[in-house]
């Protein structure tokens, strides 16, 4: 009996590896090369893509901007420009051709690599929560801050690669090295901060779904600010300072090099990424930091519609309310649009372009045609809750009732609809009255409520696109998001990177109509609307062909 404990004690160190993490931390580099795995097509693409975008842009800004001269000229144009100035920021230094071709990436670049960072995030804490992965590998030895270190690990480790491979390329590309890794580390610094609040949103929650959404609801909110804070005169303001998406621009790459900018987001995650671990010792495992409430005791649904609505609306309601709130502020930015034009040769500009008017138009319709954007992200979203349902099982349950499977899609994919035309006419009533009241004109209500209507069929092409994927290859439900990202990325910078019209025309965002829409947009939206229907004619064929996918 006397040798038994030493040589268990004994198996045991044989067991554990010399210098294995032990405790809460047990098992993170196991997670972390599993992530690896899981994700070794995506993380590299997604860094290479970034990268590759970067060295084309510097090598194209060289070919539009040889000179001075044409710099500054563009630089003065988009500054005088209310809307590309909200849309992408100032540009500090209009002699500087890093400066110049890289506005659309400081802010609007940064805020899909944000989004970017976050689903990742997501995808290994709360979204390994939901699949049974965490409590099926918790059998074996694994500690409970393993799966959020891991996953921060990963996403840190991608935010840092990607910019200093971008960084890389823009210096290939011909730019200043020292501004190149100027931007490159604010890229990296900035996808870190928003991986700190995906972690920290992942503790909140009680659903991936919910997870993403607050934390894309961030990214919306900060981006709003910076607008708003760049708008202001002279720009920045206080506003932009509360953004990490306006540090970035701060940190002022070719135009100064403000280094000590990037403090600001890293310390933003010295501050998250510990109140995430706390939050995460005072949660169960699948649970959210607040417990789900029971339900009543007897059930109200009237069915299938009822339950999707039932299992929807919390997230629609918020997304409604991030639209309204964004929506107002916009709005209310249309008595400075003017004031950007000061110089007398500006303002025979704008009597040229059919005066005062033309401008709010132009400012809105942008404006407008990005929330018609967000708002397909919202019915993506809606429509990918039908796989989720059915990785679940939840979908094969109700099956075994007189539901069908049509029915039953259809429910989901009703309110995927409903809800983007719901965001889109609070869009347009809401930046209507915010912009009525900054100029005391109308019509501007009715004006922005029909553009902003008019976005709708574009929305519901990427929504019926997210039922056909799932109707036919359910387990390709996040290639709609890429898709997604294409039209955006096309949209941007598809002329800077000479694109062949006809693949720019695939973007059903460009079909659109803007401020003022009259009947010549008619055949457009007919032809969006009638896309999106077959879209959804496809998707329901491969959902009633298939068997139910795991």
């Amino acid at each position: 009996m006397t040798g038994t404990a030493p040589r268990t004690a004994a198996r045991t160190q044989a067991r554990t590896p010399s210098g294995a993490m032990t405790g809460t931390l047990a098992g993170t580099g196991v997670l972390v090369r599993l992530g690896l795995r899981r994700d070794r097509w995506l993380l590299p693409l997604w860094i290479a893509g970034f990268a590759l975008i970067a060295y084309s842009t510097a090598v194209a800004g060289a070919e539009l901007y040889p000179d001075a001269a044409s710099r500054v000229e563009a630089s003065t144009a988009l500054n005088a420009t209310a809307s590309m100035v909200a849309l992408f920021g100032r540009i500090y230094d209009p002699a500087s051709l890093g400066a110049l071709s890289l506005i659309k990436y400081t802010a609007f670049m940064t805020a899909i690599l944000a989004v970017l960072m976050v689903i990742l995030t997501i995808r290994h804490t709360r979204g390994d929560e939901e699949s049974g992965r965490l409590e099926l590998l918790g059998g074996g030895r694994l500690g409970r801050d393993a799966p959020l270190v891991s996953a921060l690990a990963i996403s840190f480790a991608t935010s840092i690669l990607t910019g200093l491979f971008s960084a890389a390329a823009l210096a290939v590309g011909g730019l200043p090295g020292n501004g190149s890794l100027a931007f490159g580390l604010g890229w990296a610094a900035t996808g870190m901060a928003y991986s700190a609040v995906a972690a920290l949103a992942a503790q909140l929650t009680a659903s991936a779904r919910a997870a993403t959404g607050f934390s894309i609801g961030v990214i919306a909110v900060t981006y709003g600010l910076r607008a708003v804070g760049d708008l202001a005169e002279p720009g920045p303001s206080v506003w932009s300072w509360l953004s990490p998406i306006g540090w970035n621009q701060q940190i002022r790459a070719y135009a100064g090099d403000h280094w000590w900018v990037l403090s600001l987001p890293l310390a933003l995650c010295a501050a998250l990424v510990p109140v995430a671990f706390f939050l995460r010792s005072r949660r169960d495992l699948g649970a959210g930091l607040r417990d789900e409430r029971p339900g009543p005791a007897r059930g109200h649904l009237s069915g299938v519609l009822g339950l999707a609505v039932r299992l929807q609306y919390r997230v629609l309601v918020a997304w409604c309310v991030a639209f309204v709130l964004f929506g107002v502020v916009i709005g209310s930015l249309v008595g400075n649009v003017a004031d950007f034009l000061s110089s007398p040769g500006a303002q025979d500009l704008m009597r040229a372009l059919g005066g005062r008017q033309a401008l709010t138009d132009a400012f809105l319709a942008a404006e407008i045609s990005i929330m018609g954007v967000i708002a397909a992200a919202y019915g993506i979203s809606a429509a990918n809750h039908l796989r989720s349902e059915e990785a679940a099982g939840h979908t094969e349950a109700l099956l075994g009732t007189a539901t069908t499977r049509i029915r039953w899609a259809s429910s989901h994919y009703a309110v995927a609809l409903a809800g983007v035309a719901l965001l889109q006419l609070l869009t347009g009533v809401s930046i209507g009255i915010g912009a009525a009241s900054a100029v005391n004109d109308a019509e501007l209500v009715a004006r922005s409520t029909m553009a902003a209507l008019a976005q709708i069929p574009a929305a519901w092409v990427l929504t019926s696109a997210a039922l056909a994927v799932f109707g036919w290859v359910p387990r390709m439900a996040g290639a709609v998001w890429v898709l997604l990202l294409g039209f955006i990325a096309l949209g941007e910078f598809g002329v800077l990177w000479n694109a062949p019209e006809w693949l720019m025309d695939l973007s059903p965002f460009r079909h659109t109509p803007l401020l003022p829409v009259d009947a010549e947009a008619v055949p457009a939206l007919v032809a969006l609307t009638a896309a999106a229907a077959l879209l959804g004619a496809l998707g329901y064929a491969g959902w009633r062909r298939r068997d139910l996918a795991a």
